[in-house]
């Protein structure tokens, strides 16, 4: 038997690798320079979030740019492949708050470590052009093109509702929080309003479902997430006053044509008429309690499809205005403030979470529309019939079909005065507010005297205090 293993060559990848990328970077072979006179070729991969490792899928993402670069400039192209790093967030954060130093500190060491590794792959980037989010050259772009938006109305401030941990003094994310409290300190996480930037994002919305049409090659299915994520709605905008009150509730239905059969009001437990709704009830505490426990539940992420439909009564009415009947006020833990208006007529015999509701309280169940072939009736109903038809028990639209009472119902509105046709988008402001601390600034002073207050231009960078703590300005 013949022993060949002398003759093998192995190969000594640290020698190799080190002693090639070592004159790659001396000799800058993936600087890319302006003044090429060859076609022009941008690569760019998704920057990482400087986490601290890199990792298998960070590899293959990666590797993937790198033979598109390599392969391009053989072909001849300037290329040019950056890399940068996605660099702030509420990670790096509430990292900081954990190891008790500062968001900076611990973020540049992980760029450190993984910009070492990404060398080790010998991937060919460009490092002269290396980006960081929390770079203030980076950001003083940011806080421009803030400005301008904030210049045309594409910016604003509202409240909303975050996790708050008040142990870490911090917002948590959804996935932050665990059975209820934070995954940090295993204190209970709490809801609180907070007031938060949002870019009008809505503005764009049907243009967004227009240029879907034009995405030649995507996969059908994720054209439809993508409808779907925006989710176009036209229907009714609806007036129901509440009685006793000078208060209102405006309501959306996408079904006018169940108007009719509507028999009682769901609210979202954080609708800004709640307190008022319940000014001087006797059962004031006990509403306030359960409406605690719908938030905090709901701020846990649980999927509405999984939880159990509960409600309580406020104890006040509003009036249906197409026929006056006194329609009961109800908090319903399926309704989101943040779809709508947080409010929504209830037509049990028609919508099915709405019928499963009715059931269980023994609120009234009224058929408007049987559809063809059909005979409903209320008692013997074992779920809701959506499904369009000829409209019944419904004052002059009866005997109209869903298609024509539906225009008819939304014009009679129109006319008297207390409705109008609406198109809705499930589509969300974005909000870009939510880190305490480790986010590009928002380029605004908050003055005692002035208000809101946009920083110059000419002032820009607003920079991240270099200490933990913040402080606040004044601009006079």
């Amino acid at each position: 038997m013949v022993d060949n293993t002398a003759s093998i060559k192995w190969y000594d990848f640290k020698a190799i690798e080190a002693k090639w990328q070592e004159k790659w970077e001396l000799e800058k072979t993936y600087s890319v320079r302006e003044e090429s006179n060859s076609p022009k070729y941008y690569v760019l991969e998704m920057f990482p979030y400087p986490s601290g490792r890199i990792h298998m899928g960070h590899v293959r993402n990666y590797s993937i740019g790198d033979v598109v670069a390599r392969y391009k400039r053989m072909r001849g192209f300037n290329v040019l492949h950056p890399m940068g790093w996605d660099a702030f967030g509420l990670p790096a954060e509430n990292a900081a708050i954990k190891n008790d130093t500062h968001p900076a500190e611990w973020t540049y060491e992980n760029i450190d470590y993984m910009k070492k590794q990404l060398k080790q792959l010998g991937l060919s980037y460009d490092w002269d052009r290396e980006i960081a989010t929390c770079n203030e050259k980076y950001y003083h772009w940011e806080q421009i093109l803030f400005l301008k938006m904030y210049e045309k109305g594409l910016v604003y401030q509202k409240v909303t509702i975050v996790n708050w941990c008040d142990s870490c003094q911090t917002v948590l994310a959804n996935e932050q929080v665990i059975d209820g409290a934070c995954w940090r300190c295993d204190q209970p996480v709490l809801p609180r309003e907070m007031n938060g930037w949002f870019f009008k994002i809505t503005d764009y919305a049907e243009e967004l479902l227009a240029d879907l049409d034009h995405l030649e090659g995507w996969p059908e299915k994720v054209v439809t997430m993508q409808r779907n994520w925006i989710g176009k709605s036209t229907g009714l905008d609806c007036t129901f006053k509440v009685e006793g009150s000078d208060a209102s509730i405006d309501i959306f239905t996408t079904r006018p044509d169940t108007i009719y059969g509507v028999t009682f009001l769901s609210l979202a437990a954080e609708h800004p008429l709640l307190p008022e709704l319940l000014e001087g009830s006797d059962r004031r505490n006990e509403i306030e309690e359960f409406t605690r426990r719908i938030v905090i539940e709901k701020q846990r992420g649980r999927h509405e499809d999984e939880i159990v439909k509960e409600g309580i009564f406020t104890g006040r009415y509003c009036i249906n205005p197409f026929n006056g009947e006194k329609v009961p006020i109800y908090i319903a833990n399926f309704v989101l403030m943040e779809y709508g208006t947080g409010a929504v007529m209830a037509v049990p015999a028609h919508d099915q979470r709405d019928f499963e509701f009715a059931r269980k309280y023994g609120l009234e169940i009224r058929p408007v529309v049987i559809p063809e072939g059909a005979d409903l009736h209320a008692e013997s109903m074992e779920e809701a019939s959506s499904a369009p038809g000829i409209l019944v028990n419904s004052a002059q639209f009866n005997v109209l079909s869903s298609e024509e009472a539906q225009q008819a119902i939304i014009a009679h509105a129109e006319k008297m005065g207390f409705g109008n046709a609406k198109t809705t988008y499930r589509l969300r402001d974005w909000g870009i507010s939510r880190q305490r601390y480790w986010g590009a600034p928002i380029p605004v002073l908050y003055c005692d005297n002035c208000g809101v207050q946009t920083v110059p231009i000419k002032d820009l960078p607003v920079t991240l205090p270099k200490d933990k703590a913040s402080k606040s300005s004044d601009c006079c």
